[in-house]
């Protein structure tokens, strides 16, 4: 049976110390010991070996490979389960299954579809502009994350799918409740099973009376082949929610963090000197909105960078410290630079065959956010010093507590 290492770092599920977290991630061994809420594991730090292992084989997403969960070690009872045992879905198998599963969801998620969603993502931007102008009256401080970096996505992602606005709070709190390490275990397992029995409505709603949009197109997919399962559909859509709405409020709140301490790159990209779209993949290399992604199993002994990751072991990849990787992004990785030439070489939203479908969609959302706020509120200033901005407790985002602003 696995045991901790004595000299594995701890991280921290409070998220206390994001920025030493990372420190220490970056300034130690390509793939080192880690310890998850009491349990053991391999983490890679490092954007080579990170590429190199996404497309290992012996290396999958099946809980049923991990010797903790196999022993009982680990059991539905450690909170961060639900990130690992999330159903069936394209997120959780691996090899031709996988493909099969992922196949129908790039059917769905098309281009001509994103493009399609365009003037939605600009309304519903325009809109929750109106709402922070109105919040702001008068010089008040108002919190940049619940007026619109909170609520923009699963806007978005909802029109996208076909969810009634009317259950958009109610998503919102699930998904808060399941993401955070304050909530009781028991209560997120009852979150997750309310989260099985929404989508599972919805699925039954669009296969009896579909209509244009990403769940009836994911129920109709078929490149020859059997249909998706119900079970399968409720998965994706899960994880896609999931996925897609909490990197994007990371992506926008940490774009505006680095462009307001930034203020002369601000003035590059507000110029247009620069792109947004280069601000917001230098956004995505430096801040990552995903921290840690939990988790692949090893299905054999492998050994890398003299370390040997044992069969049965798991392996996390800490996205943030791999962006900060000085091999690829220079001696000065860790600084925020809109003008660095390998803004875009970031392998935030993964690498391979599990490299994540919702990518387009976040750079959409954060292309669209980012400059309408800016022209809205070219005087938006923070409303507390950045390093009184603090994290949620939330072990695998990048998610800000809050974000108190004034529009100037």
């Amino acid at each position: 049976m696995s045991q901790v290492c004595p000299h594995a770092l701890v991280i921290d599920p409070m998220v206390a110390d994001l920025a030493g977290e990372t420190a220490r991630l970056v300034a130690g061994d390509p793939v080192a010991r880690i310890e998850l809420l009491g349990v053991p594991a391999w983490t890679v730090t490092r954007h080579t070996l990170a590429r190199q292992l996404l497309v290992d084989t012996r290396l999958v997403k099946d809980i049923n490979a991990w010797s903790l969960w196999q022993d009982g070690v680990v059991t539905r009872q450690w909170p961060l389960i639900g990130m690992i045992d999330a159903g069936r879905s394209m997120f959780t198998v691996d090899g031709p299954e996988h493909r099969r599963l992922r196949i129908k969801t790039t059917q769905a998620l098309t281009k001509r579809r994103l493009d399609a969603l365009r003037p939605a993502v600009e309304r519903l931007t325009a809109e929750l502009l109106d709402d922070l102008e109105e919040a702001g009256r008068g010089g008040a401080t108002v919190d940049l994350k619940s007026v619109f970096a909170y609520p923009l996505p699963m806007r978005v992602i909802s029109e996208l799918m076909g969810v009634d606005r009317s259950d958009h709070a109610m998503l919102l709190d699930w998904y808060k409740a399941f993401f955070s390490l304050l909530t009781p275990q028991d209560e997120r397992l009852r979150v997750i099973d309310e989260l099985d029995a929404y989508f599972t409505t919805l699925v039954r709603k669009k296969t009896a009376d579909p209509t244009d949009d990403l769940t009836s197109a994911l129920i109709q997919a078929t490149d020859g082949g059997e249909p998706l399962t119900e079970e399968e559909v409720v998965g994706n859509l899960k994880a896609l929610v999931a996925a897609g709405h909490e990197t994007t409020i990371g992506l926008i709140l940490c774009a505006v963090r680095a462009l307001l301490s930034n203020p002369e790159q601000l003035a590059q990209v507000s110029s247009g000197d620069v792109d947004w779209d280069v601000a917001v993949e230098e956004t995505l290399r430096w801040d990552s909105p995903v921290t840690h992604l939990l988790m692949r199993f090893a299905t054999e002994d492998i050994s890398v960078e003299g370390m040997t990751i044992e069969k049965g072991e798991g392996v996390v990849m800490s996205y943030r410290a791999i962006g900060r990787d000085s091999s690829v992004h220079g001696p000065d990785a860790d600084v925020f630079d809109v003008n660095r030439p390998t803004a875009n070489r970031h392998i935030t939203f993964g690498y391979g065959p599990h490299i994540c479908p919702g990518a387009a969609l976040a750079r959409l959302e954060g292309g669209i956010a980012l400059p309408a706020l800016f022209a809205r509120f070219p005087r938006l200033q923070l409303a507390t010093p950045v390093e009184e901005i603090h994290n949620l407790p939330v072990l695998t985002q990048n998610d800000l507590a809050a974000f108190p602003v004034r529009l100037g």
